[in-house]
C-alpha cells in the first residue's frame, strides 16, 4: 500500500519535473535550437500537423535554424504557421527552403525571459506540491480504513516529503541552467 502510493507519487512529480524541461526548451536563447519549432502546427492536407512531421528542421549556424519541407507545396503553410507563432521569428524563404536568423538578445528581453523561466518553475513546484498533498491525503485514508498504523504513515510521509525535496532541487536546477543559459551573452 505505502509503496504503491509512494511509487505513484514519484511517477508525478518527475512527470512534473519533465513537463518543465520541456517547456524551457521551447524559451529562446541566443543560440539556434530545433525544439524552438516543436510545438508549432501546420495545416497539412486538411489536418494540423507538427512541423518537424512534413519538414527536415536542422541547425544551418548559431543563428539560424532551416527547414527543408517535404512537400514543396508545403513552404507557404509552413511561413505562415511560423508567423502566427509566439516566438516572434521571421522566416526567410529560398525557393524551397526556409531560414529563419534568430536576432540576438536585448537585455530587457533576456530579464524578460528570465521572469518566464522562473513563473514556469513556480508552477512545476507547485505541481509537485499537489502531489504530496494528494500522497499525503491517500496516506491519512489508509490509516482511516485501518490498513496501516499510524507510525508507517509517519516514516510514508517522511519518504513522500523527502521526495519532494528532492523534485524541488531537480527544479531549482533546471531554472538555475536556464537563467545562466540565457543571461550569457
Amino acid at each position: 500500500m505505502i509503496e504503491d502510493v509512494t511509487r505513484d507519487a514519484d511517477k508525478r512529480m518527475q512527470k512534473a519535473v519533465e513537463a518543465l524541461k520541456q517547456t524551457l526548451t521551447r524559451l529562446r536563447t541566443g543560440r539556434a535550437n530545433t525544439a524552438l519549432l516543436d510545438h508549432i502546427t501546420v495545416e497539412y492536407y486538411g489536418s494540423q500537423m507538427p512541423l518537424n512531421q512534413v519538414s527536415n528542421v536542422t541547425v544551418q549556424d548559431a543563428r539560424t535554424l532551416m527547414i527543408s519541407p517535404w512537400d514543396k507545396n508545403m513552404v507557404g503553410p509552413i511561413e505562415k504557421a511560423i508567423l502566427a507563432s509566439d516566438l516572434g521569428l521571421t522566416p526567410t524563404t529560398a525557393g524551397t527552403v526556409i531560414r529563419i536568423p534568430l536576432p540576438p538578445l536585448t537585455e530587457e528581453r533576456r530579464r524578460d525571459l528570465t521572469k518566464v523561466v522562473r513563473h514556469e518553475a513556480e508552477n512545476a513546484r507547485v505541481a509537485i506540491r499537489n502531489v504530496r498533498r494528494d500522497a499525503m491525503q491517500m496516506l491519512k485514508d489508509l490509516v482511516r480504513e485501518k490498513e496501516i498504523s499510524e507510525d508507517d504513515e509517519r516514516r510514508a510521509h517522511e519518504r513522500v516529503q523527502k521526495l519532494t525535496d528532492d523534485y524541488i532541487a531537480r527544479v531549482e536546477e533546471s531554472m538555475a541552467r536556464k537563467e545562466k543559459e540565457l543571461l550569457e551573452v
